[in-house]
C-alpha cells in the first residue's frame, strides 16, 4: 500500500508539473530557472531537516555521493530536457524520456547488478509503444534537420544522466545514506552547480515578479522537487530503479488529462490505444498476477 502511495503521487505531480512549467518559460532562462527551482527546494529541505532534528553530519565522500546524485538528477539533466524542449516538441522530448526504463534496467544491471526481469522489460516495451502511439503526430513530423537532430542529442542526454542519477540514488540507499537529507544536500548542490554554469555562460539573473511565475516556481520547488523526488527516490530504494521508473511513462497521459481541461486537448484513437498499452505495461511490471494473466492473454491471441 505504500508503495502504491509513493508511485501515485509521484505520477500525480509530475503529470502537472508540465503546466506549471509553461509559466517558468519566457522571461527568466531555463538554466536560470532551474537555479531558482532547486535552491528553494534544497533550502526549504534543508530547513525542515535541521528544524526536524535530523541526522546532518556525513563523511567527505557521502557528501560526494550526494553532490554527484544533485548532478545528474537535480541540474544537468533538467538543463539538457529543457535545452532539447527549444529544438523540438515536447513530445518528441517524452519519447525520448520514455527510454529512461530501458536505460535503467541496463544500468542497474552494469553497475547495481540488479537481476534482468523479462517481465519489466516486456511491460517496458509496452509502455514505450504506448507513448508512440499517443505522440504519433509529432514523430510522423519528425525530419533530420540540424535542429532536431541537436533536439534529439540534447533529449537522450538528459535521459542518460537522468538514469545514471536514479542509478546514484539506488546505490546511495543501499549505502544507508537517508533519502531526505541526500535530497536536501543533492538539490543545494544541483543549484550551485547551475548557479557555476549560468555564471560561466554570463546569464542574466533577472526574476519574474508576477503571481504565475512565483506561483509556479513554488509548486516546482515544493511539490514537483520536495514531494515528488521523495517519492520516487524512495520507490527506488523500495522497488528497484528499474520498476519505478515506468512511473516516467504514466506521467505522459496525467499530463495530457491535465491538458484536456485546462488546454482544450483532444484525445485520439492512438492515443486511447497508447492509454491502454502504457496502463498494461503497468500492470505487467508491478503485479506479479497481472503479469500472469497479460501472459495467458498473449498465449490464447497467439
Amino acid at each position: 500500500m505504500k508503495n502504491t502511495i509513493l508511485y501515485l503521487t509521484t505520477i500525480f505531480i509530475w503529470g502537472s508539473t508540465w503546466l506549471a512549467i509553461k509559466f517558468q518559460l519566457g522571461h527568466v532562462d531555463p538554466i536560470v530557472s532551474i537555479l531558482y527551482r532547486f535552491f528553494l527546494a534544497g533550502f526549504l529541505l534543508l530547513a525542515f531537516c535541521i528544524i526536524t532534528k535530523q541526522r546532518m553530519e556525513f563523511l567527505f565522500k557521502e557528501h560526494l555521493c550526494m553532490a554527484l546524485q544533485g548532478l545528474f538528477l537535480f541540474s544537468l539533466n533538467y538543463w539538457a530536457v529543457y535545452t532539447a524542449e527549444t529544438y523540438m516538441t515536447s513530445g518528441l522530448v517524452a519519447v525520448a524520456f520514455s527510454l529512461i526504463v530501458f536505460l535503467n534496467i541496463t544500468n542497474g544491471y552494469i553497475f547495481l547488478r540488479t537481476p534482468l526481469n523479462s517481465g519489466t522489460l516486456i511491460g517496458a516495451i509496452l509502455g514505450t509503444s504506448g507513448i508512440y502511439l499517443i505522440f504519433m503526430p509529432e514523430i510522423s513530423s519528425f525530419d533530420l534537420s540540424d535542429k532536431n537532430i541537436i533536439g534529439i542529442c540534447l533529449g537522450f542526454t538528459g535521459v542518460f544522466l537522468a538514469s545514471l542519477g536514479n542509478i546514484i540514488s539506488a546505490r546511495n540507499q543501499k549505502n544507508k545514506l537517508p533519502v531526505l537529507q541526500t535530497n536536501a544536500y543533492g538539490m543545494a548542490y544541483g543549484a550551485i552547480i547551475m548557479f557555476i554554469i549560468a555564471f560561466s555562460l554570463k546569464k542574466n539573473f533577472n526574476f519574474l515578479l508576477t503571481y504565475e511565475y512565483i506561483g509556479s516556481l513554488f509548486y516546482l520547488s515544493v511539490f514537483g522537487s520536495i514531494i515528488a523526488f521523495g517519492c520516487y527516490l524512495t520507490l527506488i530504494g523500495n522497488i528497484g530503479a528499474d520498476r519505478a521508473s515506468y512511473a516516467i511513462m504514466l506521467i505522459q497521459p496525467v499530463a495530457l488529462c491535465f491538458s484536456t481541461f485546462f488546454e482544450g486537448y483532444t484525445w485520439t484513437r492512438n492515443g486511447f490505444l497508447g492509454l491502454i498499452l502504457i496502463m498494461a505495461g503497468n500492470l505487467m511490471i508491478l503485479k506479479k498476477k497481472s503479469r500472469k494473466n497479460i501472459k495467458r492473454i498473449f498465449k490464447l491471441s497467439s
